[in-house]
């Protein structure tokens, strides 16, 4: 990233007030959150979040600087709440290379632990400049990655597949997170509205482009590169933007055949992946991913020219260049 020495990403302060804020005096709550603090992670979102502040004009030196840290916290917290569900509904055995948390304490404790986070994060939003605007944004988007979520069992159960519902499933799952993160530090600093939206686009252009590459790479990637099986959204009746593509191509009734057996008979993957290579459906989901990242860079020139904001802009660049 141009300029990143100059930036504030989360580092030890923002670890630091993480663990402060999970704290529990129940212990297997603490172990909970220990796990999320020392697991790690790249901390994807908390990073847009610090980097969208210094693109509004904000420096670490700045009083308001610890708002813009529990509000990273929120946006980790929120993430961690859903990671903990989903680990539960996908039947998951590990995260960030530990053991998923109801593996190890049981669905109840790992759901409560959720909604723990849920807690502490409603409680930070509510001692923070426009606290309530923020509450409001946070709700929205815990709403929306529900739905998300909800919307692709439906989906793959109904076999109503569409690119409507498909953009609505990724929205919920990636981008409506990425949309808050970029976008809450407008609210906390009261930008202008035109800044807060080019955030919002940024964030939700981002997201989708970024939902899309993963979607690719699932069904088109190297199974050594990605750690798992190739097929898995295949497997589980979910149908990607590549796969939608050939739905409507001339082989659409045998790919709409092996999505509703689940991928179950022997050559499914594999023929699906040589259809999406024939009929051109990876090259135009790729397409996809590309104009769907420029729009996020261009979002961003709506705001001042600056470090920080080139260092949003190479987050959906890195999009085109997983593509290739």
């Amino acid at each position: 990233m141009t300029g990143v020495a100059a930036l504030t990403l989360p580092g030890a302060v923002f670890e630091t007030r993480l663990r402060e804020v999970l704290r529990s005096r129940v212990e297997f709550i603490e172990l909970i959150g220990e796990d999320l603090v020392a697991a790690g992670g790249k901390r994807a979102r908390p990073a847009v979040t610090f980097l969208a502040a210094q693109t509004l004009g904000l420096e670490a030196q700045d009083t308001r600087w610890s708002a813009v840290t529990d509000l990273a916290v929120c946006v980790e917290l929120l993430h961690s709440a859903s990671l903990l569900h989903d680990d539960l509904i996908d039947d998951a055995d590990t995260r960030r290379g530990q053991q998923a948390a109801f593996r190890r304490f049981g669905n109840v404790v790992s759901v409560m632990s959720g909604d723990f986070m849920l807690s502490r994060l409603l409680t930070l939003l509510a001692g923070l400049p426009q606290g309530a605007a923020l509450t409001r944004a946070f709700g929205e988007a815990a709403s929306q990655i529900c739905e998300g979520e909800v919307l692709q069992f439906q989906v793959a159960a109904y076999a109503d597949y569409g690119l409507k519902q498909y953009l609505d499933i990724i929205h919920g799952k990636t981008a409506a997170l990425l949309e808050l993160a970029a976008s809450a530090p407008a609210l906390l600093l009261n930008a202008p509205a035109p800044q807060r939206e080019a955030l919002l686009t940024f964030g939700r252009e981002y997201g989708l482009a970024f939902q899309m590459q993963d979607d690719l790479l699932d069904l088109m990637g190297d199974e050594a590169t990605l750690g798992k099986p190739v097929g898995g959204d295949l497997r589980e009746g979910k149908a990607t933007l590549p796969v939608l593509h050939l739905l409507d191509g001339p082989h659409g009734g045998e790919v709409r055949e092996v999505l509703e057996r689940r991928a179950a008979g022997p050559g499914d993957v594999a023929r699906v992946r040589e259809l999406a290579l024939l009929e051109g459906a990876a090259g135009r989901t790729r397409g996809e991913i590309h104009r769907r990242a420029r729009l996020a860079v261009e979002a961003l020139e709506a705001l001042p020219a600056s470090p920080a904001r080139e260092a949003l802009a190479e987050l959906p660049r890195r999009e085109i260049e997983r593509t290739r």
